[in-house]
């Protein structure tokens, strides 16, 4: 059984003012140092090894969200987030199995 679970953020936020872009950019910036990698603009995705991983990376998610917004999180399986398929465009080398391979070594 694969234990390695994929943390899917999406979010649709203000950016008209500028406090609004600094937040929106302040958002972005946490995610990619929280071990998030973009799948595309607004989508971003973390691999977490197991359901203890997921629920503190939603709590941090949960400490850094901005004021206003839409900010959703989706908890697949790395066997379900394997099944999507990309339409149009190629594949990052977060989607490919070798990014999981190098979670066992950590």
């Amino acid at each position: 059984m694969n234990r390695f679970m994929r943390m899917l953020v999406f979010f649709d936020l203000p950016v008209v003012t500028a406090k609004e872009k600094k937040d929106a950019t302040k958002f972005r910036k946490f995610l990619l140092k929280d071990g998030y990698n973009m799948v595309q603009w607004s989508v971003y995705s973390r691999i977490c090894n197991g359901m203890d991983a997921v629920a503190m990376h939603k709590q941090r998610l949960k400490q850094n969200l901005p004021l206003k917004g839409s900010v959703r999180a989706l908890v697949l399986t790395e066997k379900q987030y394997e099944s999507m398929e990309i339409m149009l465009g190629t594949k990052t080398f977060d989607d490919t199995p070798e990014s999981i391979e190098l979670m066992d070594v950590f």
